[in-house]
């Protein structure tokens, strides 16, 4: 059977050896890896698991174990350029986060995990996002957006219709 071509560039590899002096052992090094795949490929299929695992001198299961844990990761498809996740905590389920899910969903025109036709948006739920004093709040790319409305929810997808494509977070 031939070999298969490579889906991690040199590039990606490298950005995962860079962190090996910082950790104790390359098993520690599983999630940063996770990161960083995740961020050149925008999701983390099999392959790409298989190929961190040789890397790191692991089996592929320990891996995908860590993998699968985090719901931050896709494996079988990219991510969206901005990531949105709503907070489904008790706190922001109280004031509303629900109905502003719904909302966030109509305006979209996807459900939760999925990305808009454009491949701009994906939208997410969180368990939590440890902003409980901003209830509800909602993350786009790394901003805390918080004390959510409908209101500014219209703003907020304004904006990422607005935006250009690089200026997106």
């Amino acid at each position: 059977m031939p070999p298969t071509e490579r889906l991690l560039s040199d590039e990606t590899l490298d950005a995962i050896r860079a962190h090996f002096p910082r950790y104790p052992n390359r098993r520690a090094v599983v999630l940063p890896a996770l990161h960083v795949v995740n961020e050149y490929l925008g999701c983390v299929p099999i392959r790409a698991v298989v190929e961190v695992a040789d890397l790191l001198g692991l089996a592929p299961a320990e891996v995908q174990d860590t993998l699968s844990f985090y719901g931050f990761f896709k494996q079988d498809a990219p991510s969206g350029r901005v990531r949105i996740w709503v907070c489904r905590s008790l706190s922001c389920a109280a004031l509303g986060g629900e109905d502003l899910l719904d909302y966030l969903c109509e305006k979209l025109g996807v459900q939760p995990g999925e990305t808009t036709a454009d491949g701009r948006v994906t939208l997410e739920v969180a368990e939590c996002l440890g902003a409980c004093d901003f209830a509800p709040a909602i993350l786009v790319g790394t901003t805390l957006h918080k004390n959510m409305t409908r209101e500014k929810i219209d703003a907020l997808v304004a904006s990422l219709e607005d935006s250009r494509e690089d200026d997106l977070s």
